[in-house]
């Protein structure tokens, strides 16, 4: 049957599951209501309420469309980073655990707001090279909208999502949110045999995100992590001839399904959706790494393949990065936890295994950075059969 949508009034209270990438409109069907504020400010009867209320998202921060973004420079500050983070991994004070070998990284001890300018430009470098940072940081969230969007507006140009709800007043947040007692996850299941959506975040955009923040304001109390894959490590897991096939190959990335299926359940969108080209194989402009750059949620097709050519590789890819287990992480969400990654060498997948209602709120700030590029292959080439 069809979702329930509740009518758009100053403030609309459409059901917060919609702003959850990574699942088209099948996700909201079997919903037999609308999940409104009025339970997240009050609580329900089995859960709290929101402990972040001025979080908690609307979609009437607009009163026009937006116009296309426009192009900008990107400067990325780990240009400018100390290699040793004395500023942001001060010794004696900073505790550094690497998750996995290959991705992830853990910090106590380090409360983000304070960081210098030299911490800021060595974050940048570190969430570069360790594809993700944990800190377990209690006041980040605490800050005033305001100041987080100001410490984020350090690393590029604010995203404002085309579809997602936003604090009241801050368009350029983009908030993961699942209600109290919200069913859509298992609704969703019923449909499919897991929750897995691959992908990096609006790469459909000219330029999408590089250093990105999301912090936690409520989640459950177990589930709810999020996976992250290492996408430089699965290009330099590939055979070198195959490296070298997909350097010179572009695809398109393409908003407009993200925008359709909001329209289609009573969302909204906020510009036109967009296409864009961007290089298979993309370069780091700090570490000057390589990584695959597409994914199932956005990426279409390869420019100049057919189509059996096209799905072919594509899925080969998808399933290069979905199946290298031994290149990925899973991250558990604890109080306080903000999770910095670089959105250019890295792909994840939030995951739904909780089926007790608890609440799940997220904001994300998520600075623009350059437009894709590649540079030259570089490698041994394997010996070609008679040579």
């Amino acid at each position: 049957m069809a979702p329930s949508i509740v009518k758009t009034t100053a403030i609309q209270t459409v059901p917060v599951s919609k702003i959850n990438e990574g699942f088209n409109k099948e996700f909201f069907v079997g919903l037999e209501e609308a999940y409104g504020h009025q339970d997240e400010i009050k609580g329900t009867v089995k859960q709290p309420p929101a402990s972040f209320p001025h979080y908690l998202p609307v979609w009437d921060n607009e009163t026009a469309r937006y116009p296309p973004l426009t192009p900008f420079e990107h400067y990325d500050h780990g240009k400018d980073a100390d290699p040793a983070f004395p500023n942001l991994l001060p010794s004696g004070k900073a505790q550094v655990e690497e998750i996995t070998p290959y991705i992830g990284s853990e910090v106590r001890g380090v409360q983000l707001s304070q960081l210098t300018k030299e911490g800021k430009d060595q974050l940048a470098l570190f969430a570069a090279q360790r594809k993700v940072v944990a800190f377990r940081d209690q006041d980040f969230a605490h800050l005033p909208i305001e100041k987080a969007l100001e410490y984020g507006g350090y690393f590029g140009r604010h995203h404002i999502h085309q579809t997602s709800g936003a604090p009241k007043g801050f368009p350029e947040i983009h908030l993961v949110h699942r209600g109290a007692d919200e069913r859509a996850g298992i609704q969703f299941l019923q449909c499919h045999t897991n929750s897995v959506a691959w992908h990096s975040d609006i790469t459909f955009e000219n330029q999408p995100p590089g250093t990105t923040f999301l912090y936690m304001l409520d989640g459950p109390s177990r589930g709810g992590d999020t996976l992250f894959c290492n996408t430089a490590l699965a290009y330099k897991r590939l055979s070198p001839e195959f490296r070298r096939r997909l350097h010179g190959l572009r695809a398109v990335h393409s908003g407009h399904d993200q925008a359709e299926s909001s329209l289609a359940i009573g969302g909204i969108c906020r510009r036109d959706p967009v296409t864009s080209e961007h290089p298979v194989v993309r370069t780091h402009p700090v570490t000057g790494e390589k990584a695959i750059y597409v994914n199932p949620q956005f990426t279409r097709y390869i420019v100049g393949y057919k189509k059996e050519e096209s799905d072919f590789l594509l899925k080969f890819l998808f399933d290069h990065i979905a199946l290298s287990q031994d290149i990925q992480m899973r991250l558990k969400w604890t109080p306080g936890t903000v999770v910095v990654w670089d959105n250019r060498v890295t792909a994840h997948s939030a995951l739904y295994d909780w089926d007790d209602g608890q609440r799940r709120h997220l904001a994300r700030i998520t600075p623009q950075a350059e437009a894709p590029y590649e540079t030259p292959f570089e490698g041994e080439i394997g010996h070609k059969a008679g040579n």
